[in-house]
């Protein structure tokens, strides 16, 4: 099976959709969420090709199958982050204006900073004295480096 289009995604399905269906889940990494083309296997041991068509990223619950009996779901495993917690707009500010010197991609989640586990980010929020935790989380979407020159 090749897939070239995006369902939906699972949070904009109605409860009694998924109920009636049998759900396997296609693990990724987050990193692997970029990736338009690619060969995956459910957790059901069903191999799958992806080649989207369109230029979009795969996000945690997007439906890449689904007929009345089955659906197949991009589920992500977990990352090693750091959730950053800044206490006041001085702290917040310091701390991304330190990462983005350093163009460490970042997503946010309510009053929280996410970036991908780093030692010397680590040891700078120690330093800053930036409220902090590592954690393994799933996130929702890859963490994307943005394109940057100085010069």
């Amino acid at each position: 099976m090749i897939i070239e289009n995006i369902v939906a995604n699972i949070d904009d399905l109605e409860k009694a959709d998924l109920e009636k269906r049998h759900i396997e889940r296609v693990y990724l990494e987050s990193a692997h969420l970029v990736k338009r083309i690619q060969r995956v296997k459910t957790d059901h041991g069903k191999e799958i090709g992806i080649r989207l068509k369109s230029p979009r990223d795969l996000i945690a619950g997007d439906v890449l199958y689904m007929d009345e009996k089955n659906l197949i779901m991009v589920d992500v495993l977990s990352d090693d982050v750091l959730a950053i917690r800044p206490r006041t707009v001085m702290e917040m500010g310091t701390i991304a204006h330190q990462l983005g010197n350093r163009h460490l991609p970042a997503q946010f989640e309510g009053d929280e900073m996410l970036v991908q586990y780093d030692y010397l980010v680590e040891e700078l929020l120690q330093d800053l004295q930036i409220p902090f935790s590592r954690e393994e989380r799933k996130v929702k979407q890859a963490f994307r480096h943005i394109g940057h020159s100085h010069g």
